[in-house]
């Protein structure tokens, strides 16, 4: 009947919604087994103690007190169970993620790796009856298809209640049908219900951005690829681990993208988009107002903030750095190593010896013993691997990406270590060649050209006008 030899039915109760902070309270499983045309079924279930409070409203729900798990097995105690039920089986769970993503996390507690093919029956439900009124949550499946339910909200009631649906199909549908709809869900990423099946095979394989988005005007969370398709499916692959992407599958309604012509223009289209519309979910992007380079005053490194940066400015200058923090981690980094002193550099107050001095780490200036410029001089050698290189052209440059279609031809015009703007056409290109306004400083932008040039992975191309 089944169209592979063995599914664990599966579902949990728990103390909320989210997998990493969240626990397990109680769990259930039906475990099905087809050999040689018989259909073996085992079932299991346990209260778990979660170790913490339950919720007063997750208690109303389902049921479950804190006096009925205070005397319950750990999740430890009952792991070697669970993981025999669930070896070498299809896990099977309705809205599937929540309930996987929960027993990975309280596996990956105990350093046991476990991973599994997964099938979500509110897919398998969708792909079925695609016209089905009342939704595909598991009362209207419930109630559709009449199934008969013990216990709604305690675990292995609700483990019967999807065997039951999955039973039934194959009394109801031809098997063909059903065994197709099985086989073609876990061939594709374990979407979040509430997307559309297509939403993945939407995306090209080709260099872009994507935005996921919620109910809310502004994308939850914005990435960049040079296969959209696959990497977007990779958020919502069965065998995920991220917190992060557990919550995207709970809060995303919508995918939309951009599509480049090759990995530098994502890369810069990424870095705008986040800074420009915050995404909750991002963080390495996110608008970086600390952030500025280095210059020399008087001899001796100043910082020089982000929103006080002309693009001339990173001409002879240090860097770039994400905060005032990290320049000063930096230096207090080549002081040691080269013996500099602090107190010459600011990092440290007071007058007489430094605090390096009296350990023999610094060589004197601070107390006479080197002549400052000799300090100074053996200081400007030690920031030379962190000098920005010189702009190599008179004017701007462009970088030319072309897709491996040869359909797409973007062309990418730089100044100073700035980006200027990216242009599809010959009239864009003009309008860039000839734009007066100098780009912000961006210090991811920034940070990526000079990585690049330095590597010899980034030629520049004189923009003539």
């Amino acid at each position: 009947m089944l169209p592979l030899p063995a599914f664990a039915f599966v579902d949990l109760e728990t103390t909320g919604t989210h997998a990493g902070a969240d626990r397990i309270t109680e769990i259930g499983i039906v475990r099905v087994d087809d050999v040689d045309g018989v259909v073996r079924v085992r079932e299991w279930q346990s209260l778990v103690d979660p170790g913490v409070p339950i919720p007063p409203a997750i208690q109303v729900l389902t049921g479950i007190t804190d006096a009925m798990v205070a005397r319950a097995p750990s999740f430890p105690a009952v792991a070697r169970d669970v993981l025999d039920l669930l070896r070498d089986c299809v896990f099977v769970a309705h809205n599937a993620r929540f309930d996987y993503g929960f027993l990975k996390h309280a596996f990956a507690r105990l350093d046991v790796a476990y991973s599994a093919r997964v099938l979500c029956t509110v897919r398998l439900s969708r792909r079925l009856f695609p016209d089905a009124d009342g939704g595909h949550g598991l009362d209207a499946v419930i109630a559709r298809h009449a199934l008969a339910v013990s216990e709604r909200h305690r675990a292995l009631g609700d483990a019967r209640a999807i065997w039951s649906f999955v039973d039934g199909l194959y009394r109801s549908e031809p098997a063909e049908r059903v065994h197709a709809a099985v086989r073609g869900i876990l061939k594709v990423p374990s979407l979040p219900p509430q997307l559309p099946a297509d939403a993945i095979d939407a995306l090209p394989e080709a260099p872009g951005v994507y935005l996921f988005y919620g109910d809310n005007p502004l994308p939850l969370y914005i990435g960049k690829s040079v296969n959209l398709r696959e990497r977007v499916g990779a958020h919502f692959s069965s065998d995920w681990r991220s917190e992060t992407d557990l919550r995207l599958s709970q809060e995303i309604r919508r995918i939309e993208h951009e599509r480049t012509a090759g990995e530098l223009g994502a890369l810069l289209r990424e870095a705008v988009l986040v800074k420009a519309l915050m995404p909750a979910h991002n963080r390495a992007l996110r608008r970086k107002e600390d952030a500025g380079i280095a210059t020399l005053v008087d001899g001796l490194p100043a910082f020089m903030p982000a929103d006080t940066i002309d693009a001339r400015d990173l001409d002879a200058a240090y860097g770039p750095f994400a905060s005032r923090a990290s320049f000063r981690t930096t230096l207090r980094a080549l002081a040691r190593e080269h013996r500099l002193c602090e107190r010459r550099l600011r990092l440290e107050r007071g007058a007489g010896a430094c605090f390096a001095r009296q350990l023999h780490r610094c060589n004197g200036v601070c107390v006479g013993e080197e002549p400052a410029h000799t300090h100074d001089q053996r200081l400007i050698a030690a920031l030379a691997p962190l000098a920005i290189p010189r702009w190599p052209l008179d004017g701007p440059a462009c970088v030319r990406e072309c897709a491996s279609d040869a359909e797409r031809v973007d062309v990418h015009v730089f100044r100073d270590w700035h980006w200027i703007g990216t242009a599809r056409d010959e009239g864009e290109l003009q309008e860039l060649a000839t734009a007066t306004s100098r780009a912000s400083f961006d210090l991811d932008v920034t940070r990526l050209l000079i990585r690049r040039y330095r590597a010899g992975t980034l030629t520049l191309l004189p923009l003539v006008r």
